[in-house]
């Protein structure tokens, strides 16, 4: 009897079990076999495992059924990937980077998303209900994208008892963001943006804008060139 069936046989507490003792077992193995280890074996276990994903040791994850992982991603030792919450979902399209020590988390329904060939940086957070990032972005180390903010309207109650708000942050295709951007709640970077580094992000920028500062206030446009627009106008 295979490995799948003896899994999918289990009851649900057995199989919670088997994937909190799998990870655990994979999780820390060094050398290139834990990296074939866990490329057999975490198909079992998560959302979707595409082909030629590479996972570096001490990768921590959480509710793998709800992280789904396109072909040839690759994840830094050390990161954090959690998708808390039973209908929450955390999907890396093909080909996305996760550096060291990166923290990805959804909260109790959240969703998500990051696209094609886009690169996450060292030490950088991401939280919240709702993510989006487009395809071919780069965000660098220590950067902060919080898609949810504390409730604090009554001074005589606790802030941490008046809960959450949510709003969702969308970061288009093409974008780059510098070291150390923090990225608020309700945010939306407009595609081919360019956030300088240690900006805080508080409202929307338009596409094509170079941003700096706190808050963030567009400096610049990008010019795009009239033969590129004939081209893709015309796919």
């Amino acid at each position: 009897m295979s490995i799948y069936r003896v899994f999918h046989g289990l009851k649900q507490r057995s199989r919670r079990f088997f994937i909190h003792v799998l990870l655990a077992l994979l999780g820390p193995l060094h050398s290139y076999l834990g990296v074939v280890l866990r490329r057999c074996v975490y198909p079992l276990v998560f959302g979707a495992f595409g082909r030629q994903v590479r996972i570096s040791p001490l990768v921590e994850f959480v509710n793998p059924a709800g992280i789904f992982i396109r072909p040839n991603v690759k994840i830094e030792r050390g990161a954090s990937i959690k998708s808390c919450g039973s209908t929450s979902k955390i999907i890396l399209h093909s080909n996305v980077c996760i550096d060291k020590n990166v923290n990805i988390k959804t909260h109790k329904s959240g969703h998500i998303e990051i696209g094609h060939h886009t690169y996450i940086g060292p030490f950088t957070c991401l939280s919240g209900d709702s993510i989006s990032i487009g395809k071919n972005c780069l965000i660098a180390s220590h950067c902060r994208i919080y898609a949810n903010n504390h409730i604090f309207a009554d001074p005589e109650v606790l802030i941490r008892l008046q809960g959450h708000s949510y709003r969702g942050i969308k970061i288009a295709k093409n974008c780059w963001v510098g070291a150390g951007v923090s990225i608020l709640d309700g945010v939306t970077i407009g595609e081919g943006s360019v956030i300088g580094a240690g900006a805080v992000v508080t409202k929307n920028i338009p596409p094509f804008s170079v941003a700096l500062g706190v808050p963030a206030k567009v400096v610049k446009r990008r010019k795009r060139r009239i033969s590129r627009l004939l081209v893709r106008s015309s796919r």
